[in-house]
């Protein structure tokens, strides 16, 4: 049975010899949640406890300016030391400067 049952059943025999079943129920994808659950813990954990927002858009302002320092600034231990920016678009590192 081809998966949605709702969709055309000709594009099942490509699905089939593929050999890829679609995944919609998140089932299967468990590496992703927990990439996922991490980032939302670093979030709660170093933004949203920390401050009190007085309004939704205040809220989306500042964790949106924390995604962006998330991304391209703060350094990832599960990354090597680099940044999501970094890892993702191969950018180098940084040089580090003695002090």
């Amino acid at each position: 049975m081809c998966w949605p049952p709702a969709r055309s059943r000709s594009a099942c025999p490509l699905v089939i010899a593929c050999n890829h079943l679609p995944v919609t129920d998140g089932q299967g994808a468990w590496r992703d949640k927990v990439f996922v659950e991490r980032l939302w813990r670093t979030l709660k954990y170093e933004e949203v406890y920390l401050r009190a927002y007085a309004s939704v858009p205040g809220a989306r302002t500042f964790i949106g300016r924390y995604l962006g320092f998330y991304n391209s600034r703060r350094p990832n231990s599960a990354l090597d030391g680099r940044t999501p920016d970094q890892s993702y678009f191969g950018q180098p590192m940084p040089e580090t400067v003695a002090a």
